[in-house]
């Protein structure tokens, strides 16, 4: 798999811990993989290493959105938003291998599949802010 291909299913993972308690992941993701054929077991740990090491940052990051956006608290984004940028910021912050500028258009390409009208242009103004 691409790595585009392979951070969507870590967005994918990390959406659900907004609606299934961090103890149950590890059998969500054992049933994910399940229904992932494409993936390779190389794949599957690359996503279950970035998921786990995302998800550990959970606060850390919402602390930082919440520092950097103005008006728009975690509390009050769109789930797909917030995990969007969950990630981006954990590739900014934590990953090596990301770029920050690769995390920030690979944040938006996110926005434009799976959120709404205005996500794409809330995404990358948000992490153009922690960019600065």
């Amino acid at each position: 798999m691409v790595r585009r291909e392979l951070r969507e299913h870590i967005f994918k993972m990390l959406f659900q811990i907004e609606f299934n308690d961090m103890s149950d992941m590890p059998e969500h993701l054992m049933l994910y993989f399940e229904n992932l054929e494409s993936a390779t077991d190389e794949d599957k740990e690359y996503i279950k290493n970035k998921f786990e090491a995302a998800a550990k940052k959970v606060e850390e990051i919402d602390a930082i959105l919440n520092e950097k956006t103005t008006g728009w608290k975690t509390t009050r984004m769109s789930k797909v938003d917030l995990t969007i940028l969950r990630l981006a910021v954990y590739e900014m912050k934590w990953d090596d291998d990301v770029p920050t500028g690769v995390a920030i258009n690979e944040a938006v390409e996110l926005a434009k599949r799976f959120s709404g009208e205005e996500g794409p242009a809330f995404v990358n103004g948000v992490l153009g802010k922690l960019a600065d």
